[in-house]
């Protein structure tokens, strides 16, 4: 391990980063905030739903937020380096192991999307105005869970950046992204779905689901949420295992 040459690649993506922040900003906030206010501030103003809703809605934004920073931030680079600009083969010089090239992606990616998680709250809150009431009681939760959303987001951006190629990028946001999104969630709570068991029982396989149901659970305990423990173990397994797939899939494509 090079630290050197680690700190240097990771402050070159984050210069990247700062000088395209507005876009990256308006690229993966657009969609949750307009979610936000259609149902957080149209609806609950208009009576159609009740205001405590704003409470339930804002947690799931955040987790909605952090995924697609963190996936793009590492999947969209990753698919044009290696099959466009091959600038993934200057990265491959540097005095440092292939495997460290993917987890600085990894690291960065994380970076982006606490910094696109942070973002909604004041944002999200402008937006619906007051009967936002989050509880910051527990911090340590409440950061341990965002750790773990953003290493989601970014390993599961290594091992999609790193699968797909770009004639397939349509596909990943149509067929995997969207899917996961709409059924994560994030715009309701898992209880909600209790009138629907196979649904019910079938979304647990989506790792947004624990992303949403982890940071509701630590801004709003006050309101139905999965236990803390059951998505901590959940997203601390799934994190393992698209950590395992990425770096072998980045190695394999690396080398070839």
């Amino acid at each position: 391990m090079n630290w050197k040459t680690f700190y240097a690649l990771l402050a070159r993506d984050g210069h990247v980063a700062r000088r395209n922040l507005l876009p990256t900003l308006l690229q993966n906030l657009l969609q949750p905030l307009l979610f936000t206010f259609v149902f957080g501030k149209v609806m609950t103003s208009s009576g159609m739903m009740p205001a405590a809703y704003k409470n339930m809605l804002l947690p799931g934004v955040m987790a909605v937020s952090m995924v697609m920073a963190g996936v793009q931030a590492v999947a969209m680079p990753l698919i044009t380096e290696f099959q466009f600009t091959r600038e993934i083969e200057d990265r491959l010089l540097a005095p440092i192991e292939i495997g460290w090239l993917a987890v600085e992606k990894i690291v960065a990616g994380m970076i982006q999307a606490m910094v696109a998680g942070l973002v909604v709250i004041p944002a999200a809150w402008l937006i619906m105005g007051s009967g936002v009431k989050l509880d910051f009681s527990k911090p340590f939760e409440f950061l341990l869970v965002a750790l773990l959303v953003a290493l989601f987001s970014s390993a599961g951006g290594l091992a999609l950046g790193c699968s797909v190629g770009q004639t397939q990028i349509g596909l990943m946001f149509s067929l995997v992204l969207a899917p996961m999104i709409m059924f994560g969630c994030a715009y309701y709570p898992w209880s909600a779905l209790e009138a629907f068991p196979i649904l019910h029982a079938a979304v647990l396989v989506n790792p947004v689901v624990y992303a949403s149901e982890g940071l509701r659970g630590a801004l709003v305990p006050q309101g139905p949420h999965m236990n803390t423990g059951v998505v901590v173990g959940a997203l601390a397994a799934i994190d393992l295992g698209l950590l395992y797939l990425g770096l072998k899939k980045f190695h394999q494509k690396a080398v070839s």
